[in-house]
């Protein structure tokens, strides 16, 4: 079991595992399969850029890319679904829902099951980063071009993302599905974007 709403990692039975309404799960860390670019508990490279921009305008509907969006302090990005408080998971606790990142490293790592690869807008987070370790960002701030932001928690996968997508992905993005961060400022974020950690 893992994620919120937490999912079946493996199930040798083939079987879907039910209707679960809240589970943790207790795993050794793999060290090997760091978080993409970096092993954990390395401070990562200072300096990413942004390869992708996704974003979806309501729950549940296919992220759409763009070159360049507008980012609203506290709220998120012009035209996405947690901007405007209508995510799927809006109404729940915690900080963290107005962006999500991911690396692009991580991307071109995983193979699924059938031997596909997630796209960046398949992958349902708001930007694609490239050089960056963002694990080790939890905490601590940055700017993606002109936005400052400070990392959160974690983007763990949960059941709602894989069966949104494949077969595969929960189990592939565990400890590896990116970071949510705040908007601290307002500002243009645009493809090929400095990531930079402060």
């Amino acid at each position: 079991m893992f994620g919120v709403p937490p999912g079946v990692l493996d199930d040798p039975s083939g079987g879907d595992g039910g209707v679960i309404a809240e589970a943790f799960v207790l795993a050794s860390l793999d060290p090997s399969l760091g978080s993409g670019s970096e092993p954990y508990g390395q401070a990562g490279l200072a300096e990413g850029v942004v390869e992708a921009i996704a974003v979806a305008e309501r729950a549940e509907l296919e992220p759409v890319l763009v070159d360049r969006v507008r980012a609203f302090a506290g709220r998120g990005l012009e035209g996405d679904r947690y901007a405007k408080g209508e995510g799927t998971f809006s109404g729940g606790t915690g900080d963290g829902r107005a962006l999500t990142l991911i690396e692009g490293e991580v991307l071109d790592a995983m193979q699924l099951p059938d031997g596909s690869r997630l796209g960046p807008a398949e992958a349902r987070r708001n930007l694609v980063t490239r050089g960056i370790s963002l694990n080790p960002l939890v905490g601590r701030r940055f700017t993606v071009g002109e936005v400052e932001c400070e990392g959160r928690r974690l983007c763990e996968p949960c059941a709602h993302l894989q069966r949104l997508t494949s077969p595969g992905v929960l189990r592939g993005l565990v400890h590896r599905g990116g970071l949510r961060a705040d908007v601290l400022g307002d500002g243009v974020i645009e493809v090929g974007a400095a990531v930079r950690v402060l």
